[in-house]
């Protein structure tokens, strides 16, 4: 029986995420699970429970979905063997976030939706990463086949964000973090809030601006996977 683990992709992303993560991690059964189409997490993480078979699941969230696996282990931790996070924080959203992504609405409403533009995909990947056109044409066709009333959605409930940190920190759980250092879509208040906290949770810092890690380095986080599974 191999070792099965539920990922939750993030915002505007679907099992294309995991597509270059997948050959590096076949001794395990990977499951993909789409974020709930609710803006309610309460909502989202009961969708989830009905969809976890399992007495105890190990979960992998990215950016969003690793905010709902959080949400979701604060609630249930006696469904929760193993959390590890890519690229998320369990931290509220900012308010200055929060404005920004209601001009975003205001656009879409104005101009309707359009995906996202190879030039604002491009700034979403690392400089080593600009000129591989299959990642950057994978992050716009999620984007532009998830489509409008997903993006709404999405985007909606993270005006929803409450700090779980200190509930985290209180789980006696196995669980990791694994961000860039220099992610600008990551909360890094809510990281520095953690470095100051006593708790026995992994973080792991990598150098460099990565947001979509599963598909901009996924040998080196399949390897961070499997110790975490493995520990």
């Amino acid at each position: 029986m191999k070792e099965k683990i539920y990922l939750i992709p993030g915002l505007m992303t679907d099992e294309r995420l995991w597509s270059r993560i997948t050959p590096f991690l076949t001794d395990y059964e990977l499951v993909h699970v789409p974020i709930p189409h609710t803006e309610d997490f309460d909502e989202a993480i009961d969708i989830l429970l009905d969809v976890f078979k399992e007495e105890k699941v190990n979960l992998l969230g990215f950016s969003l979905g690793g905010y709902i696996a959080s949400y979701f282990a604060v609630t249930y931790p006696n469904r929760v063997n193993k959390l590890f996070m890519v690229a998320a924080t369990p931290g509220a959203s900012e308010e200055a976030e929060i404005e920004r992504r209601r001009e975003k609405f205001a656009v879409i409403e104005k101009e309707g939706f359009k995906g996202l533009p190879y030039e604002k995909a491009v700034t979403l990947v690392e400089e080593q990463n600009k000129e591989d056109n299959e990642l950057i044409k994978t992050i716009q066709d999620m984007f532009m086949d998830l489509g409008k009333e997903t993006f709404i959605s999405q985007l909606t409930s993270t005006f929803n964000r409450v700090d779980l940190l200190e509930d985290l920190v209180g789980l006696k759980l196995n669980i990791w973090f694994y961000y860039s250092t220099k992610d600008r879509l990551l909360n890094h208040k809510s990281i520095a809030k953690l470095q100051t906290l006593e708790h026995e949770m992994t973080l792991i810092s990598r150098e460099g601006t990565s947001h979509n890690i599963p598909l901009e380095v996924p040998k080196e986080l399949s390897t961070k996977i499997k110790e975490w599974i493995s520990k």
